[in-house]
């Protein structure tokens, strides 16, 4: 009988490919925490009486690839561990058929030794006999060791494929006060590493992988134990959910194929439909929690302002990558400038009750302040004073022009001490805190007392306050919480005190002051709606440069309104050989995207015509469909140097009588006539007498403006209603009567008639 060959069952194997860039093991966690994870590994330091021996797999199933990576663990560890006979000492051995000591604990007694040998350990190859290992410091103890008179810790890097018992024996060890940290390297089987690791276990186990990530692991669990006081002040071990990954080959039922089967009983050889499978590795996720340490970093106070993004660069530094309109400045912060007429008194605690820290945060605020906003043509006068018992005019207002030598003077105030007499200090700062000869009238510049405190005042504060504001001093004051309602008493307003929580929120208060000093706005307009469009003449006779002045004092009065779509909207037109829309009212809802759109806009060159540009505002700017919003006052403002305005005159009078405000700024020695017809019969013209100068006139235009902001508004001016419907007035609101072929409430639907 012929001999048939049996085939019972068809077999496929399909081992697809491991993704090489999915991690075994992922904290889950934020981009940010991840790079504090990764410092904190570099920042942590062990100078504990401490044992810790690295034993480490040298099998086949490891690989010379992986036996470098655990290596370069061990010699990570060894980074942060303060080694000598008294302190910590290191041993090290290597295992795979046989355990091989490669140098005992008492060998070297400093970390280039230790790293130098452990860097020159050869892979070994062989079997994984673990197993063995353990049984050999269970029955010698560790090598070169101080035995159980200092912490004993076993780090053992290993996949956890042993081929041996390793449970009993490391549960022996364990049981003798050996700290045991299993760490996984290659595809590690986390299960055996789980029965290797001391208590709680998911604090024993790491990923060698993840250098800085399991470094910083291990040395959480050395704070957290006692063992090893790691951290630096300020660090803190927290838990994060995190997920491991096990390689795993799986069987799946693939389908089935025609086979053939013989039988014994018969010489017949049958077809049938057999079963076949695939085989393939899959990553099994087992959800944990892992502990690290993570410190304060640079980024944590949110330097980078105007959307800017903090990058840290090593242990305290950080980058600010910032928006386009920002990048030249530090911290991505706008351009501070004293551009009023100011006398400027900053009056800092320097009593007992503020402490000296506290009065050196006080100078270092005074410091940054007139670096960031004083300049060679700056308008203001600065002095600083000081007071704990009596007040001190340590620098008078007005004595140092230049920057860096009032900067040097400051550094030589003292900090004195005493009683907190805050209510004698401000009488005397109202009497000759200015100086003796006070100019009168428009003659005189604005007169601004800047109080700085941590402490409450031992005296009587209202008072002094009232004395001090009825001789026409503006009163600030800068404080911390605890002085929050005092302050508020002496300046009069909530709005005149700036309150900090650290010393990073302090200097934060810097742009806020340099608002407030040359402020002149009248109560509640910041938070005053109004739609604002900005008309800027970018001809050639206007010129880049002349441009460039105009965006900088378009962009400080931006600073002075509260921009967001509830508040004010800004918008912003230029015009030149042609007109354009650089953006709408609806489109810059923050003051930081507002202030990046102006640095944007372009300059056109070219022939303008100001009539055609209002025209463009009237039809296609200023309007419901663009943003405009109804029963909100709204204003233009045109800046021109006079060219191409005589045009102007009738656009600018419809602007008006659709209920929209209209103030021109001429700009240059001489007023053209078509300017003046421009700005009309009312009181909305403003000379200036070069571009350099415009930002003088930013307190009249923005007084101006809030003027505006409180007229009362006409619902239907601009008319809501498109399609020219018709606004109708009723009972406080309005309705649209749409033409015929248009419905909806602004008439912003076509109405299709069907037919009959």
């Amino acid at each position: 009988m012929p001999r048939f060959l049996l085939l019972e069952t068809v077999c496929i194997f399909l081992f697809s490919r491991v993704p090489p860039s999915l991690p075994l093991q992922e904290v889950h966690v934020s981009r940010e925490t991840i790079g504090k994870i990764s410092v904190a590994s570099k920042m942590m330091w062990c100078s504990a009486a401490v044992d810790i021996l690295f034993l480490l797999d040298g099998s086949n199933s490891v690989g010379k690839g992986s036996f470098e990576r655990s290596k370069h663990f061990a010699i990570t560890v060894c980074d942060a561990l303060d080694i000598s006979t008294e302190r910590v000492r290191v041993g090290a051995f290597q295992f795979s058929s046989t355990p091989h000591l490669e140098f005992p604990l008492d060998s070297f007694s400093t970390q280039q030794e230790v790293k130098a040998k452990i860097k020159r350990m050869v892979f070994k190859g062989g079997r994984t006999e673990m197993g063995l290992a353990l049984k050999y410091l269970l029955n010698r103890g560790f090598p070169g060791g101080r035995n159980a008179s200092v912490p004993q810790i076993l780090v053992i890097v290993t996949d956890g494929k042993s081929q041996g018992h390793v449970a009993l024996p490391a549960k022996q060890l364990k049981e003798k006060g050996v700290t045991v940290f299993a760490v996984g390297v290659r595809f590690p089987r986390w299960e055996e590493l789980h029965a290797l690791a001391s208590e709680p276990r998911e604090q024993h186990m790491l990923l060698a992988e993840q250098v800085e990530d399991a470094t910083n692991g291990l040395f959480s669990t050395l704070s957290n134990s006692a063992i090893c006081s790691s951290t630096t002040p300020g660090c803190r071990v927290e838990a994060h959910p995190c997920e491991r990954r096990t390689l795993e080959v799986v069987r799946e039922f693939a389908g089935n194929a025609p086979c053939w089967r013989g039988s014994r009983r018969t010489p017949a050889v049958l077809a049938a439909h057999c079963p076949f499978y695939s085989w393939k590795r899959v990553f099994l996720a087992h959800p944990a929690t892992c502990y690290r340490t993570t410190c304060p970093g640079p980024c944590d106070s949110q330097p980078c302002q105007n959307g800017g993004t903090c990058v840290p660069e090593g242990l305290d530094g950080y980058q600010c990558l910032c928006p386009l309109a920002f990048g030249g400045e530090a911290n991505c912060a706008p351009k501070l400038s004293l551009e009023c007429r100011v006398d400027l008194l900053f009056l800092l605690d320097s009593s007992a009750g503020t402490t000296l820290d506290g009065f050196l945060r006080a100078k270092a605020f005074v410091k940054q302040f007139v670096q960031a906003v004083l300049s060679e043509d700056s308008r203001a006068r600065v002095g600083v004073a000081t007071y704990s018992r009596e007040l001190l005019v340590a620098v008078p207002v007005g004595e140092y022009q230049d920057v860096p030598d009032l900067v040097r003077s400051l550094d030589g105030i003292p900090f004195r001490g005493g009683p907190t007499l805050m209510g004698s200090a401000l009488r005397q700062a109202a009497d000759r805190g200015f100086g003796s000869a006070t100019r009168t009238g428009q003659d005189r510049p604005r007169r601004v007392v800047v109080l700085l405190t941590e402490s409450r005042s031992e005296d009587e504060v209202a008072g002094p306050a009232r004395h001090a504001r009825a001789r026409e001093l503006l009163l600030l004051g800068v404080g911390s919480e605890a002085v929050q309602a005092e302050l508020e008493e002496i300046t009069g307003s909530p709005k005149h005190v700036m309150i900090y929580s650290d010393p990073q929120d302090l200097l934060n208060q810097i742009p806020e002051l340099q608002g407030k000093l040359c402020s002149r706005q009248r109560p509640g307009c910041r938070t005053q709606a109004l739609d604002l469009i900005f008309m800027l003449d970018t001809s050639a006779s206007v010129g880049p440069e002349n441009f460039a002045q105009m965006q900088s004092f378009v962009r400080s009065c931006a600073l002075q309104f509260e921009v967001n779509p509830d508040v004010t909207q800004v918008g912003l037109v230029v015009y030149g050989g042609q007109v354009q829309t650089a953006f709408g009212l609806d489109t810059k809802p923050t003051q930081a995207a507002l202030l990046r759109a102006i640095s944007q806009a372009p300059y056109l060159g070219g022939v303008g015509s100001a009539g055609t540009a209002l025209l463009h505002i009237y039809d296609k700017v200023m309007t419901v469909q663009r943003g405009a919003r109804p029963g909100v006052p709204k204003a233009v403002v045109v800046l021109t140097g006079g060219r191409g305005a005589e045009d102007a005159a009738v656009p600018a009078q419809k602007l008006r009588n659709n209920g929209i405000s209209v103030l021109v700024m001429g700009v240059g020695p001489v007023l053209s006539e078509g300017l003046r017809r421009l700005a009309g019969p009312w009181d909305s013209l403003i000379h200036v007498a070069a571009y350099a100068d415009l930002r003088y006139h930013q307190d009249m235009l923005v007084e101006w403006l809030c003027g505006e902001a409180k007229w009362p508004v006409n619902l239907c001016k601009p008319s809501p209603c498109m399609n020219e419907g018709s606004c109708v007035l009723q009972n406080g609101s309005y309705r649209c009567e749409c033409r015929d072929g248009w419905e909806g409430p602004h008439c912003e639907n076509r109405f299709l008639r069907r037919p009959r």
